[in-house]
């Protein structure tokens, strides 16, 4: 399993065809307290770059991207019961969806952990 980082905050961790993803730490923590997510419709097509998800926090409402394009495979339902899954374990347990990869070669171009930290490190 690999894992990979986007600019805008999403981390996306591909095994085999399928990829989970979700926000990093840095996202949640600069979100606050998350209250509600609004997750892609299983079947539905995500291109990379676009809008797939919502998330909500007490200080704002922010999109969640695709890092990469594919079909929405399954949504993590333990989001909908609570929320604060994202800011108690963004990287594991908060996952926000899965999609099968349509393309691997979209991965080129995302970081690797060091490269995402030395960009959060930048910020």
């Amino acid at each position: 399993m690999t894992t990979y980082y986007t600019d805008e905050h999403e981390w996306i961790s591909v095994e085999g065809g399928t990829a989970t993803v979700g926000i990093t730490d840095y996202a949640q923590a600069q979100l606050g307290d998350i209250v509600f997510v609004e997750l892609p419709a299983p079947g539905s097509n995500v291109t990379k770059g676009g809008e797939a998800a919502v998330v909500e926090s007490v200080k704002a409402a922010s999109d969640v991207f695709a890092p990469i394009s594919g079909t929405v495979s399954e949504v993590n339902g333990a989001l909908e019961e609570d929320p604060a899954l994202v800011n108690s374990a963004p990287e594991t347990d908060g996952w926000f969806f899965k999609l099968s990869v349509a393309d691997a070669a979209e991965l080129e171009g995302l970081m690797n952990a060091a490269e995402y930290k030395t960009f959060c490190d930048g910020l």
